[in-house]
């Protein structure tokens, strides 16, 4: 089961290939709007959810840090809204050249490591004034109305893949090839493996099945937290809904790789199944999407932030590049339609008021941002 995050050879343990330079470029890479409009959902959901006194936002593999940077901004933006609430970020990350990256980019560089025995390995204040927390694990985040971010962080999970044949189910392995020097190659288990028996659904009708049992893992934990502590986990990332079946390649340099070849130096990734984290979340919380990214940033009002920009700006260059971002992040061709938005949110924050009640006692939940009209205005 190759891992993108296997350590210490692994891909991003190892260096940070992200960014035009890298190996593949991320929507917070392209334009500064995809992570305006990010901090908006979280705002607008503090909002629909009565303005807890605190809370913190937690983003899964942060890349450059780009993503919170943006959503900073707009947090400072509103700052007077705000103003009642204590603000903190979480970010949970394994990879120590890439948190350093985060530091310089989020604090100017100015953080301090933490003991050893704290949950924390690292801590910092943002340029912005907002107090910023690194950790390995999502265990180690402490308890707590959290918005949850994960942009391109569930790709990046090992996977395990599964052929069905007239045997019935069987694991595909990677194995040394007897006739070419260090090469790898894929090969079918002899027989069932625990994998197939554990993670292959009763009513999969698929030929060919990849499944991510660590982000199924995670996803439970997200619903744990978001049933006891409220928020919501907002999850962008290429996938399907269980309707795909070998999805798993390599980029270098912005081109496809070879999965097999010269492990730890390539981007690996397979499309997220969003119907297995449906499942993963096992009702503890409600499930919204995947929608394709066009329509969620259409529903966040993407065009007008765009127009805002464009009639803010004097320069020929930057006018092209707005535009150039916009087609990369909303064409169907490009990101548009590859790109999908799920969240997990309580219960409760979709729940309609009971009929039999008295009209003015309970006011219906107001539509979640991106999935429905923006109220945000």
């Amino acid at each position: 089961r190759p891992s993108a995050l296997s350590p210490p050879q692994g891909y991003y343990t190892r260096r940070a290939g992200v960014g035009e330079s890298g190996d593949f470029v991320t929507s917070p890479e392209i334009s500064q709007v995809f992570g305006e409009l990010i901090g908006i959902w979280c705002i607008s959901e503090w909002i629909a959810t009565g303005k807890p006194k605190a809370f913190q936002l937690v983003e899964l593999g942060p890349g450059r840090g780009t993503l919170t940077d943006d959503i900073l901004r707009v947090f400072n933006q509103l700052a007077s809204l705000l103003s009642k609430c204590d603000v903190s970020i979480h970010l949970v990350e394994v990879s120590p050249k890439l948190s350093e990256i985060q530091a310089l980019m989020l604090t100017g560089g100015k953080v301090q490591s933490n003991p050893e025995d704290e949950s924390a390995y690292m801590k910092g204040v943002s340029k912005t004034g907002v107090p910023i927390f690194w950790y390995r694990d999502i265990q180690d985040v402490p308890p707590g109305y959290s918005f949850y971010l994960a942009h391109e962080f569930f790709d990046a999970l090992p996977i395990h893949k599964f052929q069905r044949t007239e045997k019935g189910w069987r694991e595909v392995l990677v194995d040394i090839d007897p006739e070419v020097p260090d090469q790898l190659r894929f090969v079918l288990s002899p027989s069932s493996t625990p994998a197939t028996e554990n993670f292959i659904q009763p009513e999969e009708t698929r030929d060919h099945v990849e499944v991510c049992p660590e982000a199924g893992v995670i996803i439970q934990r997200l619903a744990c937290r978001i049933e006891k502590d409220g928020g919501a986990a907002l999850v962008a990332d290429y996938g399907h809904d269980g309707t795909k079946t070998d999805t798993f390649r390599g980029f270098q340099n912005h081109k496809l790789h070879d999965v097999l070849r010269a492990p730890g130096t390539a981007d690996l990734t397979a499309d997220v199944d969003f119907s297995y984290l449906r499942k993963m979340a096992q009702g503890r919380t409600a499930t919204l999407g995947p929608i394709k990214q066009r329509e969620f940033l259409k529903n966040m009002g993407i065009d007008l932030r765009l127009q805002v920009l464009l009639q803010n700006s004097r320069d020929p260059a930057t006018h092209e590049q707005l535009l150039h971002s916009y087609d990369m992040l909303m064409n169907p061709k490009k990101m548009g339609d590859c790109f999908n938005f799920f969240a997990l949110l309580p219960h409760h924050r979709l729940a309609h008021p009971d009929k039999k009640q008295k009209p003015e006692s309970k006011s219906p939940s107001p539509p979640v941002a991106g999935f429905g009209e923006l109220l945000l205005k």
